[in-house]
Protein backbone atom coordinates (compact mmCIF):
# COMPACT_ATOMS: atom_id res chain seq x y z
CA UNK A 1 0.00 0.00 0.00
CA UNK A 2 1.36 3.35 -0.76
CA UNK A 3 0.33 5.79 1.51
CA UNK A 4 1.83 8.98 1.28
CA UNK A 5 3.54 10.90 -1.59
CA UNK A 6 6.17 13.19 -1.33
CA UNK A 7 7.09 15.56 -3.98
CA UNK A 8 6.89 18.07 -6.81
CA UNK A 9 4.00 18.49 -9.59
CA UNK A 10 5.17 18.53 -12.68
CA UNK A 11 1.79 18.80 -14.77
CA UNK A 12 -2.00 18.20 -14.34
CA UNK A 13 -4.14 16.14 -16.30
CA UNK A 14 -8.30 15.84 -16.13
CA UNK A 15 -9.05 15.48 -12.46
CA UNK A 16 -5.46 14.07 -11.41
CA UNK A 17 -1.41 15.54 -10.88
CA UNK A 18 1.71 13.99 -12.36
CA UNK A 19 3.58 13.97 -8.65
CA UNK A 20 7.90 13.69 -9.45
CA UNK A 21 9.09 11.55 -6.45
CA UNK A 22 12.74 11.20 -6.70
CA UNK A 23 12.37 11.12 -10.53
CA UNK A 24 9.66 8.38 -10.75
CA UNK A 25 6.33 10.50 -12.03
CA UNK A 26 3.01 9.22 -10.07
CA UNK A 27 -0.01 9.67 -11.78
CA UNK A 28 -2.55 10.53 -8.94
CA UNK A 29 -6.42 11.51 -8.84
CA UNK A 30 -7.11 14.62 -6.80
CA UNK A 31 -10.73 15.88 -5.82
CA UNK A 32 -11.47 19.00 -8.46
CA UNK A 33 -10.61 22.01 -5.57
CA UNK A 34 -7.37 20.28 -4.27
CA UNK A 35 -6.00 20.05 -8.74
CA UNK A 36 -6.53 23.73 -8.70
CA UNK A 37 -4.29 24.75 -5.68
CA UNK A 38 -1.79 22.23 -6.60
CA UNK A 39 -1.50 23.66 -10.19
CA UNK A 40 0.00 26.57 -8.48
CA UNK A 41 2.04 25.35 -6.20
CA UNK A 42 5.62 25.70 -7.21
CA UNK A 43 7.13 24.06 -4.23
CA UNK A 44 6.92 20.03 -2.75
CA UNK A 45 3.42 18.94 -2.03
CA UNK A 46 2.40 15.81 0.02
CA UNK A 47 -0.60 13.98 -0.70
CA UNK A 48 -1.96 11.20 1.40
CA UNK A 49 -2.97 8.41 -0.88
CA UNK A 50 -5.18 5.30 -1.67
CA UNK A 51 -4.44 2.78 -4.27
CA UNK A 52 -7.14 1.10 -5.99
CA UNK A 53 -5.92 -2.10 -6.98
CA UNK A 54 -7.97 -3.46 -10.10
CA UNK A 55 -6.99 -6.89 -12.59
CA UNK A 56 -5.45 -4.41 -15.32
CA UNK A 57 -5.30 -1.14 -13.69
CA UNK A 58 -3.54 0.41 -10.52
CA UNK A 59 -4.90 3.71 -10.18
CA UNK A 60 -3.40 6.18 -6.86
CA UNK A 61 -5.90 8.98 -5.14
CA UNK A 62 -4.90 11.54 -3.29
CA UNK A 63 -5.84 14.09 -0.65
CA UNK A 64 -4.42 16.64 1.33
CA UNK A 65 -6.47 16.18 4.63
CA UNK A 66 -6.82 12.84 6.78
CA UNK A 67 -10.22 13.11 6.88
CA UNK A 68 -10.94 13.01 3.10
CA UNK A 69 -9.31 10.17 3.20
CA UNK A 70 -11.09 8.53 5.59
CA UNK A 71 -14.11 9.59 4.61
CA UNK A 72 -13.07 7.94 0.82
CA UNK A 73 -12.65 4.79 2.43
CA UNK A 74 -15.61 4.55 4.03
CA UNK A 75 -17.75 5.64 0.59
CA UNK A 76 -15.86 3.10 -1.20
CA UNK A 77 -17.14 0.64 1.34
CA UNK A 78 -20.67 1.21 -0.27
CA UNK A 79 -22.03 -0.61 -2.58
CA UNK A 80 -22.40 1.34 -6.09
CA UNK A 81 -19.90 3.60 -5.00
CA UNK A 82 -16.34 3.48 -7.10
CA UNK A 83 -13.57 5.10 -6.62
CA UNK A 84 -14.61 8.29 -9.32
CA UNK A 85 -18.41 8.60 -7.71
CA UNK A 86 -16.44 8.83 -4.34
CA UNK A 87 -14.08 11.30 -5.93
CA UNK A 88 -16.99 13.40 -7.90
CA UNK A 89 -18.76 13.64 -3.88
CA UNK A 90 -15.81 15.08 -2.32
CA UNK A 91 -15.25 17.43 -5.43
CA UNK A 92 -18.34 18.82 -4.92
CA UNK A 93 -18.59 19.08 -1.28
CA UNK A 94 -15.37 19.62 1.09
CA UNK A 95 -15.47 16.31 3.83
CA UNK A 96 -16.75 18.83 6.78
CA UNK A 97 -20.05 19.13 3.85
CA UNK A 98 -20.40 15.81 3.01
CA UNK A 99 -19.78 14.21 6.35
CA UNK A 100 -22.91 16.89 7.58
CA UNK A 101 -24.75 15.95 4.41
CA UNK A 102 -24.44 12.42 5.06
CA UNK A 103 -24.86 12.65 8.86
CA UNK A 104 -27.84 14.59 8.45
CA UNK A 105 -29.64 12.88 5.74
CA UNK A 106 -29.39 16.07 3.62
CA UNK A 107 -31.06 13.83 0.38
CA UNK A 108 -31.24 17.05 -1.49
CA UNK A 109 -27.44 18.23 -1.47
CA UNK A 110 -26.00 14.81 -2.02
CA UNK A 111 -28.38 14.65 -5.35
CA UNK A 112 -26.67 18.08 -6.34
CA UNK A 113 -23.24 16.12 -7.35
CA UNK A 114 -23.72 14.85 -10.53
CA UNK A 115 -24.14 10.68 -10.98
CA UNK A 116 -25.90 11.00 -7.48
CA UNK A 117 -29.81 10.12 -7.44
CA UNK A 118 -32.00 10.01 -4.68
CA UNK A 119 -31.21 5.93 -4.40
CA UNK A 120 -27.92 6.19 -3.81
CA UNK A 121 -28.47 9.41 -1.64
CA UNK A 122 -30.16 7.31 0.46
CA UNK A 123 -28.04 4.38 0.98
CA UNK A 124 -25.10 6.61 1.45
CA UNK A 125 -26.71 8.47 4.22
CA UNK A 126 -28.67 5.10 5.59
CA UNK A 127 -24.76 3.24 5.53
CA UNK A 128 -22.76 6.67 6.98
CA UNK A 129 -24.78 8.55 8.83
CA UNK A 130 -23.32 6.90 12.22
CA UNK A 131 -20.24 6.74 10.91
CA UNK A 132 -19.35 10.26 9.55
CA UNK A 133 -21.05 12.05 12.84
CA UNK A 134 -17.55 11.99 14.29
CA UNK A 135 -15.96 12.81 11.43
CA UNK A 136 -18.27 15.87 11.20
CA UNK A 137 -17.87 16.64 14.79
CA UNK A 138 -14.03 16.57 14.73
CA UNK A 139 -14.47 18.76 12.02
CA UNK A 140 -16.11 20.86 13.55
CA UNK A 141 -13.70 21.12 16.58
CA UNK A 142 -10.55 21.75 14.10
CA UNK A 143 -12.28 25.02 12.46
CA UNK A 144 -13.06 26.05 16.21
CA UNK A 145 -10.11 25.47 17.16
CA UNK A 146 -8.46 27.24 13.83
CA UNK A 147 -10.44 30.50 14.72
CA UNK A 148 -9.42 30.78 18.26
CA UNK A 149 -5.54 30.97 17.01
CA UNK A 150 -6.47 33.71 15.29
CA UNK A 151 -6.65 37.31 16.26
CA UNK A 152 -10.08 39.51 16.27
CA UNK A 153 -8.80 41.59 13.54
CA UNK A 154 -7.15 38.34 11.89
CA UNK A 155 -10.98 36.40 11.92
CA UNK A 156 -12.77 39.77 10.76
CA UNK A 157 -10.30 39.44 7.85
CA UNK A 158 -10.45 36.26 7.16
CA UNK A 159 -14.39 36.34 6.68
CA UNK A 160 -14.66 39.33 4.99
CA UNK A 161 -12.48 38.04 2.09
CA UNK A 162 -14.41 34.93 1.91
CA UNK A 163 -17.60 37.02 1.35
CA UNK A 164 -15.93 39.00 -1.01
CA UNK A 165 -15.05 35.90 -3.15
CA UNK A 166 -18.58 34.40 -2.42
CA UNK A 167 -19.59 37.97 -3.70
CA UNK A 168 -17.58 37.19 -7.12
CA UNK A 169 -19.49 34.27 -7.74
CA UNK A 170 -17.45 31.75 -6.00
CA UNK A 171 -18.78 28.75 -3.79
CA UNK A 172 -17.96 29.44 0.05
CA UNK A 173 -16.44 26.17 -0.09
CA UNK A 174 -13.85 27.08 -2.91
CA UNK A 175 -13.62 30.71 -1.11
CA UNK A 176 -13.01 29.33 2.09
CA UNK A 177 -10.41 27.08 1.10
CA UNK A 178 -8.29 29.63 -1.35
CA UNK A 179 -8.24 31.65 1.91
CA UNK A 180 -7.02 28.51 3.68
CA UNK A 181 -3.86 28.27 1.19
CA UNK A 182 -2.85 32.04 1.48
CA UNK A 183 -3.48 33.06 4.35
CA UNK A 184 -0.34 31.90 5.92
CA UNK A 185 1.69 33.48 3.51
CA UNK A 186 0.74 37.11 4.05
CA UNK A 187 2.94 39.64 5.95
CA UNK A 188 -0.40 41.44 7.04
CA UNK A 189 -3.14 38.59 7.80
CA UNK A 190 -5.44 41.46 9.00
CA UNK A 191 -5.44 43.01 5.52
CA UNK A 192 -8.46 42.33 4.27
CA UNK A 193 -8.23 43.86 1.06
CA UNK A 194 -4.59 41.72 0.25
CA UNK A 195 -6.10 38.40 1.88
CA UNK A 196 -9.16 38.58 -1.09
CA UNK A 197 -6.51 39.71 -3.74
CA UNK A 198 -4.40 36.68 -2.68
CA UNK A 199 -7.25 34.78 -2.91
CA UNK A 200 -8.74 36.22 -5.78
CA UNK A 201 -5.35 35.29 -7.80
CA UNK A 202 -5.25 31.64 -6.47
CA UNK A 203 -8.75 30.73 -7.75
CA UNK A 204 -7.98 32.73 -11.16
CA UNK A 205 -4.83 30.75 -11.92
CA UNK A 206 -6.90 27.37 -11.78
CA UNK A 207 -9.16 28.63 -14.46
CA UNK A 208 -6.25 29.35 -17.15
Amino acid sequence: MIAQLRGRVVRTDAGAVVLDVAGVGYLVHVPTPLLASLSACEGDVTLLTHLVVREDELSLYGFSRITELQIFRLLLGVSGVGPKAALALLSALDEGELARALATGDIKRLTQVPGVGPKLAQRLSLELGDKVSVLAFEQRIEQATGTAQRTALENAAWEDAIEGLVALGYSRADARRAIERVFPDLPDRTDAAALLQAGLKLLTSRRQ
